[in-house]
């Protein structure tokens, strides 16, 4: 599933009480897109916004004052 250089972002979980991010693997493409690594597995309690394998655009998001890139379009 891992492949070099490859970073972690963030995916809104869909259907949740509150706003809930999975941290997944995604590989670069240009500053502001990543593809979600193929070959992760979706827990089955949960909805991904987006899945692996999809291409998304990214962008920073706050949490607990640190940012993080979070996916925020499928592209």
């Amino acid at each position: 599933m891992s492949i070099e250089n490859d970073e972690t972002i963030y995916v809104r979980l869909l259907d949740e009480a509150v706003e809930v991010w999975r941290p997944v693997k995604a590989i670069m493409i240009s500053e502001s897109i990543y593809r979600l690594l193929d070959g992760q597995s979706i827990p089955e309690d949960e909805e991904w916004e987006f899945h692996p394998g999809e291409l998304v655009a990214v962008e920073p998001k706050s949490f607990d004052g640190a940012s993080k890139k979070v996916a925020v379009k499928l592209l």
